[in-house]
């Protein structure tokens, strides 16, 4: 039908004309109250975003002379975030003269890998940045 048609019917109503699909050949228009349409249309863009799950990003931080029950303890943190979907962002800071031995460090960051290797994969591998060494890991694909 017409758009003055349309008009007319939506005055007769006492509605409102509402274009649905403007971008359709013809455009699609709907007779509506436009205060409930926006209602409805707001109710449902809140009911989607409180089903969506944003990933965070958890950092565990590390030190070059960790001790080993330490950094069973960070493992376990980090698998907690991991689990819940989260990325973790290990980071092996590196204080005064720790920076002399940054790559026999290494092997801390590997260690905290293959712990962690069951329930995880490397994103980013072990990379200098300034006075701290970063990794990031992600939850395995089933």
């Amino acid at each position: 039908m017409s758009s003055a048609e349309a008009l007319r019917l939506a005055m007769d109503a006492d509605l409102d004309l509402v274009k649905v699909a403007p971008m359709a050949k013809p455009p699609v228009c709907k007779i509506v109250d436009y205060g409930k349409y926006k209602y409805e249309q707001a109710r449902k863009d809140k009911e989607a975003k409180k089903k969506q799950h944003v990933i965070e990003v958890k950092e565990v931080r590390l030190s070059p002379n960790i001790d080993t029950n330490d950094l069973k303890t960070k493992t376990s943190a980090a698998r907690k975030f991991l689990e819940r979907g989260d990325r973790v962002k290990v980071t092996l800071r590196f204080r005064g003269r720790e920076m002399a031995h940054m790559q026999q460090s290494k092997h801390i960051l590997d260690d905290f890998a293959v712990a962690l290797s069951d329930c995880s994969t490397v994103e980013k591998n072990p990379k200098v940045e300034g006075r701290s060494m970063t990794m990031f890991l992600t939850r395995k694909k089933s």
